[in-house]
């Protein structure tokens, strides 16, 4: 059960009523950290805004869900873990492409760079080394898309935070955390 209230329709105000039906139109759902979320309108809405405009960048689908996918690892969240999966499958990755991720890399040579940029970011506290920046571009990684990689790693962060701090009921199929060795 959620440590913090996960708001439903029936017990939204007319606020978070109108932002959850239009979740609900666009994606058939509302996965339970938007619920969360909904507790204040203000957050759920910039989370939103920025989840929006993130996607409309240069990375695609498949390197934000590898991302994703690392870091929910890295970070111990296995309500995005399992999420991710689910949306990672429906981007195209195979199970092992998701293995890898998981364990900081990639089966993509260039992917596998943005993945282990972004545990840096999230292991170093944004303090990466020139040597990092300096792989990135050298992968193919534009100062955009360097920024955008930046961009999604926040996102998941706060993500996770909100994941965990909750302890939301998983609502897509349940995928467990790797073990730490």
């Amino acid at each position: 059960m959620s440590r913090i209230n996960v708001v439903t329709l029936e017990t939204a105000n007319a606020e978070q009523k109108a932002l959850l039906e239009a979740i609900q139109s666009q994606l058939g759902m509302v996965p339970n950290f938007l619920k969360v979320f909904a507790n204040s309108p203000v957050a759920l809405r910039a989370f939103l805004g920025l989840h929006g405009v993130a996607n409309e960048g240069s990375l695609d689908a498949a390197t934000r869900e590898r991302i994703a996918l690392a870091l929910a690892q890295q970070n111990a969240c296995e309500y995005c873990l399992s999420a991710h999966t689910a949306i990672g499958r429906k981007a195209g990755l195979t199970g092992d492409e998701i293995s890898a991720n998981r364990a900081g890399t990639s089966q993509d040579a260039k992917a596998a760079v943005a993945v282990k940029f972004a545990r840096s970011l999230v292991e170093h506290g944004g303090d990466v080394t020139s040597a990092e920046i300096a792989a990135a571009r050298a992968a193919g990684y534009s100062d955009a898309d360097l920024v955008e990689i930046i961009t999604h790693v926040g996102m998941n962060v706060l993500t996770n935070i909100l994941g965990k701090a909750s302890r939301l009921e998983i609502d897509f199929p349940k995928v467990a955390l790797n073990a730490v060795a």
